[in-house]
């Protein structure tokens, strides 16, 4: 039996966040999930969230373009 288990990574600083969630999540991939999520806030808050794998969400032209340098991500 195979469990999943949730993930949750944030960031907050300088940098851009997005880049620094991804990595966070695809460190978390071996713990087993079946959906990913980010959500990044700028002047606006922007969440993106898929089935499968992290790959679903990373490279994602609209939020590697994002420069908000706070956000959360999440595996479930």
């Amino acid at each position: 039996m195979h469990h999943n288990m949730c993930g949750i990574v944030g960031y907050i600083g300088e940098r851009r966040a997005y880049p620094i969630l991804i990595k966070g999540l695809q460190r978390l991939e071996y713990r087993g999930y079946d959906s990913a999520g980010v959500a990044l806030l700028n002047h606006d808050l922007t969440i993106y969230k898929k089935k499968g794998k992290v790959s679903e969400i990373a490279d994602k032209e609209e939020l590697m373009e994002n420069v908000a340098n706070l956000g959360i991500g999440h595996t479930r």
